[in-house]
């Protein structure tokens, strides 16, 4: 089963055809999904998206980039809104140096909120991380010390060394279009070193449209050609690049029940 484990369906770029974009998916073999919650003010849309589909499972928490419209955000909302059944991760969350749409000490502090939630459920925090290596490094390294917790580095981008430094404290990573990009052979060389029972697929539709199709409005459907790169990076036949993302996924998001 192709599982796209960070789509974005309640994004304004699928307000008119998101129905159809979910029937796309499902025709190219896109079994599960997960989407996204980017701030909590949208949980609301992005639980209704689960509740209504059978094949989609969500997240709850706040982006870094929205950090500053919820500086006040605790663990224990988080936590109360986790209880809801089809929610299987906390975030996105973490940081974002890169486009600093937030205080960086803002971002620090609503992460950290993030990570002491994902403690107390049992869930995993999905993690965005750009242009913070250290910074992320030290954070995952001071909070894994204070307590164990599931954590998924989404979208990997970073480089080798909070690759290493994550991985040591049990991380899992995802691969995203990106990795079919021409200027992307620093990604792929990380993706190529990655633990291999812990990597697993997405799109980040409406973003990041993988290899034949950059430049169009990225969904679902699309998983296919990232799963292609990954089983080429790692030596890995399809069924084999399939059966150890699926393995992996269903590790990690462990309240998503297996098939």
């Amino acid at each position: 089963m192709l599982i796209d484990s960070h789509v974005n369906l309640h994004s304004p770029q699928f307000a008119e055809d998101q129905a159809q974009v979910i029937e796309r998916a499902r025709a190219a073999g896109i079994g599960r999904m997960i989407t996204i919650c980017d701030r909590v003010a949208s949980f609301p849309a992005v639980r209704a998206i689960a509740e209504a589909h059978d094949d989609i499972w969500c997240s709850v928490g706040t982006h870094p980039h929205e950090a500053k419209d919820d500086p006040g955000l605790t663990a224990e909302t988080l936590i109360d809104l986790a209880a809801y059944e089809r929610v299987v991760g906390i975030g996105e969350t973490g940081l974002d140096f890169y486009y600093d749409l937030s205080p960086r000490e803002m971002q620090a502090q609503v992460f950290r909120a993030h990570i002491v939630a994902a403690r107390e459920t049992g869930l995993p925090a999905i993690v965005h991380s750009r242009d913070a290596d250290d910074v992320m490094a030290q954070i995952l390294e001071e909070e894994t010390a204070r307590g164990p917790f599931k954590l998924l580095l989404h979208c990997y981008t970073s480089g080798p060394d909070l690759a290493r430094r994550a991985a040591a404290l049990g991380a899992w990573f995802s691969v995203s279009g990106i990795a079919t990009f021409k200027a992307a052979e620093a990604v792929r060389a990380v993706i190529a070193d990655m633990p291999p029972d812990r990597i697993i697929v997405e799109t980040d539709c409406p973003y990041l449209a993988p290899v034949p199709m950059r430049g169009r409005r990225n969904e679902p459907a699309f998983l296919p050609h990232v799963l292609a790169k990954l089983a080429e990076i790692r030596g890995w036949s399809l069924t084999d690049a399939e059966a150890h993302t699926e393995a992996a996924l269903y590790t990690l998001f462990d309240r998503m029940p297996a098939p």
